[in-house]
């Protein structure tokens, strides 16, 4: 996993959405233990209080479980992962359509190039 950071963002936020994302796609398997917070943190390069900040908000989304003798393990809880890619993918729409307006492109108009990207790269 690559951890990279953008000016203008808290790091714990940044940190929270890169091991969301890391989640709702596969790289930490559904009920498979975590890496403790020292050594995402080591990882990531940051401090571990700025680390433990992230896993709680992933604890408060659920997609993160605490038990204090096993550690950490991400949810088995399919809808909570689906609702997680859900979101990540309209985001990830939205922000398609919002950069192909400023090229004068409508909705309907984007939607019609990534048909035929899609059928061209088949």
């Amino acid at each position: 996993m690559e951890w990279s950071f953008q000016d203008g963002l808290p790091i714990w936020q940044q940190l929270y959405e890169t091991l969301r994302r890391e989640i709702a796609i596969g790289g930490y398997a559904p009920g498979s233990k975590m890496p403790t917070v020292r050594e995402l943190a080591a990882q990531a390069g940051v401090n571990p209080n700025t680390m433990q900040r992230a896993l709680s908000q992933l604890e408060s989304d659920n997609l993160v479980i605490t038990n204090r003798t096993a550690g950490r393990t991400v949810t088995e809880d399919t809808e909570i992962l689906q609702k997680v890619r859900r979101e990540l993918a309209q985001h990830q729409v939205q922000t398609y359509l919002q950069q192909m307006a400023l090229l004068g492109y409508t909705a309907g108009e984007a939607a019609q190039l990534l048909i035929q990207n899609k059928e061209e790269t088949l």
